[in-house]
This record gives C-alpha cells, structure tokens and sequence, in this order.
C-alpha cells in the first residue's frame, strides 16, 4: 500500500472513529431509560395470538426504541396486582438489580396504562428486591406520556358492557374503535383501568419520585370516544389522569394560566391538585392518545410547569411566547422551543438527565 492510499485510509479510520463517538455521545444520557408501554389492546381481543415481548417491542418501535436501555413488558389480558407483577414484572426486576442497570439512576418512560405499572413498581419495588437480597432499583424519576395511572371511563363503559350491566350503539361504536374489534367478555386489565379501580392502586408510594407528565389533548375515533371521557381528553385518558390530578373531575388544562393549546389566559377549569409527586410539563392539543409516544410531528406544544427537580437537577424546557392579530382579537401563545419541527417524544428524550 503506498503512502498516499495509507494516509486516505488513515483518515477514514478516524473520521469513522469520531462519527462513532459522536453518535454515542448524542444519545448518552446520565441516567438508564427503562420503558413500560400501554394497554395492548389486541391482547385483549386475541389472546392467543399474543407475544408479549414482541408485541412489547413492536409498541415503541417508531421512536423510543433504540433511545433505551431496558423494557418491562406485560400481558393486557392479566391483573396489575396479579399476574403482571408477579409473572412479567418481579422477574424483570430482579434482571435489573443483579445488572446494575440502576446503580447511577434509571428513567421510567411510560405511555398509557404503563404509568400505573410504574406506580405499582415505585411502591412495592424497594421492598420486594430488599427480601430478595437484591439491591433495589434507584429510580430517579417517570416521564408518563398519556398516563392512564389515574384510570379511564372508556374502561368503565368497557366492563359495563363486556358483562352485560350496560350496552348501546354509542357504547358498542365507541369500545370498537378503541378497542378495534369484539370483545365477547371483560378482561384483565380493563378491570384495573376502571377509575375507581385505578387510584386504589398503590395510590401513595412512599418513595417520592417526581412524575413528570406530557399531556396529550388531541382528536382521535371520530370523536366518539371522547363523549365518554370527563373534560378534555385525547381520545383515551381524560386530563384528570394524564395531568395526574388528584380527583377523577371534569379538566380542561393542567395549567391554570395556559390553554392546552398554549394560549396563556386564565383557566377557569385548570386541575387545582395534584397527586402527590406528579407535575405536568407538557401540554399539546395537536397530538391523540396513541400519537404522543410515535417519532411523527403532529404540532406545537407547551409547557404547563417547567425546571422540575429530579436528582438534584432541573428539567424543563425552553419556551418563547408569541403573539398573533391585533385589539380585541390579540392572542398570546407560549411554545416550546423546537416544538415547530419535533415531534412531542424528540422533545422529551432531549431534556430526560
């Protein structure tokens, strides 16, 4: 090999050395993201064709992928306090222990109902890893998108119907488009989704870890779901549980300044308290339910609080207000920054420590 074609392959080597480490340093995070996706609704309606780890992968394979360390996947046709923690979930927990994956802190990233397993994890975790002689799991904070952790009356109809207490059309076009086919009886974790039956679920953990909320607020099943569901909505889950609020009441924001649409104006019907621990940081009317955790731009987000301590940090993001018409028809509008060309998760991954 001559000189110069030693020297051109030299370089490359390098080049492609450096590429590699930047790609690397892009994507490194101080703590391990741990993901736990939401109610699998084919599950529901077909059992046994399911794959629970496949179906788990397929769930988060537009974005967050290949942004985690870790997955806990779980069975929709199970119970939380059943057979999702004691088949799919301890043992997942005990994998993570004797890994180390948490030594330095890890991130639960969840969608949907992942956010009541993750409640249940927060609350019972520490304990059931200490009698087992493992080390239990440091978890620095949840980022719950869409979260379900405070039930949905879509499950509520859902179970009526499914054992023959309550049926309609209205019931029957809604649950399938939710659900996307028949469902001859209730099941799993439609049981735990009930409201009621969702804030008796480990309602107050004792390990204060901050639950950052991205609030979804968009259209979705022709709006047919949404006559279900109390205040606004995103088609699935009604703000008082995405916002993480500490009443099952009628919402329209989680900000008591700011529209879900970003407006800044004084909101009369804004959540007013809080489930312990829990703070909303972003609102979007532009996104549906199963749209907030995919990698597509749907539209322009805001910020509902900002700069929350986790570990000793502060998250938030950074926002610009704007301004648009004139006299009786100015409106202000606060976005936040990028949200104008990324999509809602490309701007939760880039602020998660």
């Amino acid at each position: 090999m001559n000189n110069k074609k030693r020297t051109q392959k030299l370089s490359y080597l390098l080049g492609a050395g450096l590429a590699m480490l930047m790609s690397f340093s892009a994507v490194s995070k101080d703590y391990k993201i741990i993901l736990i996706h939401g109610l699998q609704t084919s599950q529901i309606t077909n059992k046994s064709g399911s794959d629970v780890v496949n179906d788990g992968e397929t769930y988060w394979q537009s974005y967050w992928n290949n942004k985690a360390d870790e997955r806990i996947d779980w069975p929709a046709y199970e119970r939380v306090e059943g057979k999702i923690a004691t088949d799919w979930v301890w043992p997942k927990l005990k994998q993570i222990s004797r890994s180390n994956l948490c030594d330095q802190g890890c991130v639960l990233v969840t969608h949907s109902t992942g956010d009541l397993i993750a409640r249940h994890i927060i609350d019972n975790q520490e304990n059931w890893l200490e009698n087992a002689g493992l080390e239990p799991l440091k978890i620095v904070a949840t980022f719950d998108l869409a979260g379900a952790g405070g039930g949905s009356e879509l499950a509520d109809i859902a179970v009526s119907a499914l054992t023959g207490a309550a049926w309609n059309f209205a019931v029957d076009a809604a649950l399938k488009w939710w659900l996307g086919s028949d469902v001859t009886k209730a099941v799993g974790v439609l049981h735990d989704l009930k409201v009621n039956n969702a804030r008796k679920i480990s309602p107050l953990p004792d390990a204060r870890t901050p639950r950052l909320r991205f609030v979804a607020d968009g259209n979705a099943y022709l709006g047919l779901t949404g006559v279900f569901l109390r205040g606004n909505d995103d088609s699935v889950v009604a703000s008082h549980s995405s916002c993480g609020a500490s009443s099952a009441q009628s919402f329209g924001s989680c900000s008591q300044t700011i529209d879900t649409d970003g407006r800044l104006k004084s909101q009369g019907d804004a959540v007013n308290s809080f489930m312990p621990n829990h703070y909303p940081m972003m609102m979007s009317d532009s996104y549906s339910h199963n749209e907030i955790h995919n990698a597509q731009r749907k539209g322009n987000v805001t910020s509902a609080m900002n700069n929350i301590g986790v570990d000793g940090q502060n998250v938030g993001f950074t926002t610009f207000d704007e301004t648009t018409g004139t006299w009786f028809w100015k409106k202000q509008y606060r976005y936040i920054k990028d949200s104008n060309s990324k999509s809602a998760s490309a701007l939760i991954y880039s602020v998660i420590p």
